[in-house]
């Protein structure tokens, strides 16, 4: 029996956790614009290729809102789930709302990667479904990132990029010139193909 380790478009659900400005705040300057550029530009990827997306703010009455470029991106109608715990898997509506995309794979982004992204990935993979962590699409303030990276790598959470995850959606050529097409050959700073 042959076993597939990539992310299937088909399957995936991006999940966009608690990119608000409270939280990008925390992060050095310079790290700030690139990471939502390169958040939202996996977002128009998904959006292209049919993925559901899920988008979560924590505690938005203290913390504020889903920053506006990013919320811009989600489908019309979708509401940013108000997150009140750390692990999305732990609260009821986002947790109907992860039954109810119908997908196994979960592919996360976001902030905080020690806190709220490493609860989420780990609730969802108790829960049995395939997480992935994108290492550039999610932030900590330093040490924090790489130390969450390090404790979902150890707990079997797959921890790949931005460009990995994109090609795992995309796989061919055909699909890759379709999306081109759709969204356009402009990368975020920092972001190769």
């Amino acid at each position: 029996m042959t076993i597939d380790l990539l992310f299937h478009r088909d399957r995936s659900c991006l999940v966009v956790i608690d990119v608000q400005q409270y939280f990008l705040a925390k992060l050095p300057l310079d790290q700030r614009a690139p990471l939502v550029a390169r958040i939202a530009w996996l977002m128009r990827v998904a959006g292209a290729l049919q993925i559901p997306i899920i988008a979560t703010a924590e505690d938005m009455a203290q913390d504020g809102p889903l920053v506006p470029e990013l919320a811009a991106l989600l489908p019309e109608g979708q509401s940013v789930f108000d997150k009140m715990v750390f692990g999305l898997a732990d609260q009821a509506d986002i947790r109907a709302a992860v039954a109810a995309c119908g997908r196994s794979e979960f592919v996360l982004v976001g902030l905080e990667t020690d806190v709220c992204i490493a609860h989420s990935a780990l609730g969802l993979a108790a829960a049995r479904h395939r997480v992935a962590v994108l290492e550039d699409g999610c932030g900590s303030p330093p040490p924090h990132h790489a130390a969450g990276l390090d404790r979902l790598r150890n707990a079997g959470v797959t921890v790949t990029t931005i460009k990995g995850m994109h090609y795992e959606w995309v796989r061919d050529l055909a699909t890759l010139a379709k999306l081109k097409a759709a969204i356009g050959t402009e990368l975020p700073a920092g972001l190769t193909l």
